[in-house]
């Protein structure tokens, strides 16, 4: 955790709006492996600025009332003497600091500057966030990472400043307050939600971990019964447009629903099911997505699949200055994001039939399979169909070659019995499936950002537009961003 007053002045490198731009050869490289890296004088200029591009990326600690807000707190702005500044919100609330219930930092979109900087604390953070350590223990993780357990808490206190099981209970606590600001469960069921087996346990955990009490947060009460509603914010800019029109290109009926303001869509996760509506929300750099979940108990993870189906954690600001220093002579418009779909199998399913034909093509043989084969709820609405589902079936209804067909078959085959794996680039080993499959799987299933769809016709012709020739490999770890940036040339 970072005291303002304890760094000097010569810290400060660029003003704002700018965002730091480091490599390795830079002297300022070492501060990606810091709590964060931005100095405390652009620290202070986002604050007084309240710049939203900075929501998330650093907190402020006020020393003489103890709450921490986001930069964004509509408050009058505290004297800098009385500021401290923190790379996350669990590091504040480390030092001491209550959340504040005007701003409500626990809603800060999150993509803090080290992420993905180093691989085994983004591995463990992605399985404490499915809910490892809620049910095994710390030993059991480090097992999994092929790490001890002194090394895993060592990456923890220099990157967070907490042990693992803190960041895990702190990430509970947070969901729960997210619940008692935006809905009307019962205090019982926000409990149930966030991964704590007794009211008891919630209680003293949500004091200690955020120095308040559940009814201090609570202020209103109303209808238990009204549907789930949720406010998922992201960092501007945003472009809304470009995404619904992706989305729009790829609709399949009773499965998903879009118009200009709304996307949603059925969904299962495990034995859960539900469906979601998202609406965009500009001015408040958000979503609100009313939620239908058929248990509760599966609600954090629904959260995380909704923030990477919509993207909201990057960091476009500072992608984009990549992208722009990398490769001078493109032209970037801001705002793109990753449209990803629910799941690895899902976006599997949709490469296999997206295969040497049109999106249009492609779209009217998912469409097939999903009225065929398709769960249909009570509503009349349909979820995408299980590997079970597309294993048990000859797909005779499908009209595209029978070598795509087995394909498909032996691909939902390997999935229902558990022999893929969660990485696309072994699905090669199966006949049919080759890098092109595999990419677009990992593009969408898993939104990985750094993805270049060699082969794909849509980027030749883009690429064939540019007015001096592109490196791709210049624009990694970014390469999925600069597939959109090139993508919305021509779609």
């Amino acid at each position: 955790m970072h005291d303002a007053s304890k760094l000097s002045a010569t810290d400060v490198s660029a003003p704002l709006p700018d965002t730091p731009r480091l490599d390795a050869s830079s002297p300022q490289a070492s501060e990606l492996e810091a709590p964060f890296s931005l100095t405390p004088e652009q620290c202070r200029l986002a604050r007084l600025a309240r710049d939203a591009r900075f929501d998330g990326r650093f907190f402020i600690g006020v020393v003489t009332t103890g709450i921490y807000c986001r930069p964004i707190c509509p408050v009058m702005p505290p004297h800098e003497e009385n500021v401290r500044y923190f790379g996350s919100a669990i590091a504040a609330a480390a030092a001491g600091f209550r959340p504040c219930l005007r701003c409500r930092p626990d809603s800060a979109p999150r993509s803090p500057a080290w992420r993905g900087t180093h691989t085994t604390l983004s591995r463990a953070l992605a399985l404490i966030d499915a809910g490892s350590l809620q049910r095994g223990s710390v030993a059991a993780l480090c097992q999994r990472l092929g790490i001890g357990e002194r090394y895993l808490r060592q990456l923890f206190q220099r990157h967070l400043g907490v042990s693992p099981k803190t960041y895990a209970l702190y990430r509970q606590c947070l969901l729960a307050k997210q619940l008692l600001h935006d809905t009307a469960l019962p205090i019982t069921d926000i409990a149930y939600a966030s991964g704590f087996g007794s009211l008891r346990r919630f209680n003293d955990a949500f004091r200690r971990q955020l120095h308040l009490s559940p009814s201090a947060v609570r202020r209103r009460r109303g209808d238990s019964q009204a549907p789930l509603t949720l406010t998922l914010t992201y960092r501007p800019p945003y472009d809304w447009a470009r995404l619904r029109h992706f989305h729009a290109l790829h609709q399949l009926a009773g499965l998903e629903w879009i118009d200009d303001e709304h996307f949603g869509r059925t969904f299962r996760l495990g034995e859960v099911t539900g469906y979601f509506t998202a609406r965009h929300l500009p001015d408040r750099h958000a979503f609100a997505v009313s939620l239908a979940l058929s248990d509760l108990a599966a609600l954090d993870e629904v959260i995380r699949c909704l923030r990477r189906m919509l993207d909201l954690d990057a960091d476009t600001q500072t992608i984009e200055g990549h992208l722009a220093a990398a490769l001078p002579g493109l032209a970037l418009s801001p705002g793109l994001r990753l449209p990803g779909v629910w799941d690895l199998f899902e976006a599997g399913v949709r490469a296999v039939l997206g295969q040497q034909i049109s999106v249009a093509a492609a779209t009217r043989l998912l469409q097939q399979l999903i009225d065929q084969l398709g769960e249909q709820d009570d509503a009349g609405r349909r979820r995408f169909p299980t590997p079970a589902a597309i294993a048990a079936s000859d797909l005779a209804f499908l009209k595209l070659p029978g070598a795509r067909r087995e394909t498909l078959k032996r691909f939902a085959t390997a999935y229902r019995d558990g022999e893929l794996g969660d990485d696309p680039a072994s699905w090669q080993r199966l006949k049919g499936i080759g890098p092109w499959t595999a990419k677009v799987a990992a593009f969408r299933g898993l939104s990985d950002p750094d993805v270049w769809l060699d082969g794909d016709v849509g980027l030749r012709r883009a690429l064939a537009r540019q007015p001096q020739p592109l490196d791709p490999a210049r624009a990694a770890p970014w390469r999925s961003y600069l597939t959109l940036q090139l993508w919305n040339t021509v779609i």
